[in-house]
């Protein structure tokens, strides 16, 4: 009896491992998000009456020994999807003032348009879209151009981060051993 059982068991765990789900393989850059307020769904849960102001989604690749900036990774003077995979998102829930324009709330692309000396920032209204392969410059709603900072230790994998600045938020974009900085008034 017990080797009947036993074989049972094998056969229900055979059956079980031949119809188990292929799970797709970890993306080598992977999808991360950052608010602002900072960490807003945990203060929302606690009862936070800090309005939220935007949120950016974005894939994070790695440098990975790689020259970045002036490569075939991020050409100079071409429009990049800051980031990889889809093209970076842009959640503004309230309106704000980017570059001396004032932009509606909505949901946005973001791009970058990456020099040497200085990103253009560009928010466009086209979404879900993969890439900067099918970016239309008819539909930018604004362009900033803001310098580049330089950094003395690289940073591995893309960084977008907001920061409070004042009565707005910087959006400060890292990579490698460069920075930009792209500042919103709300």
């Amino acid at each position: 009896m017990k080797k009947w059982l036993f074989l049972i068991a094998c056969a229900i765990a055979g059956v079980h491992a031949a119809n188990a789900q292929q799970w797709a393989p970890i993306d080598k850059s992977p999808l991360d998000q950052v608010y602002f307020p900072i960490d807003y769904p945990s203060l929302k849960v606690k009862g936070t009456k800090e309005p939220l102001r935007m949120r950016v989604i974005y894939s994070r690749p790695n440098k990975s020994n790689r020259q970045i900036f002036g490569s075939e990774i991020v050409p100079y003077g071409k429009v990049w999807r800051l980031g990889a995979n889809e093209a970076t998102e842009l959640d503004l829930f309230t309106d704000a003032k980017i570059g001396g324009k004032k932009v509606p709330a909505g949901r946005y692309t973001l791009y970058a348009l990456v020099n040497e000396k200085n990103w253009t920032f560009i928010i466009n209204k086209e979404t879900d879209t993969w890439g900067a392969f099918k970016y239309d410059a008819a539909k930018d709603v604004c362009r900033v151009t803001v310098p580049v900072e330089r950094m003395d230790k690289p940073i591995e994998s893309l960084t977008i981060d907001l920061e409070k600045a004042g009565t707005g938020v910087n959006l400060v974009a890292g990579w490698d051993t460069v920075s930009a900085t792209l500042p919103f008034l709300f």
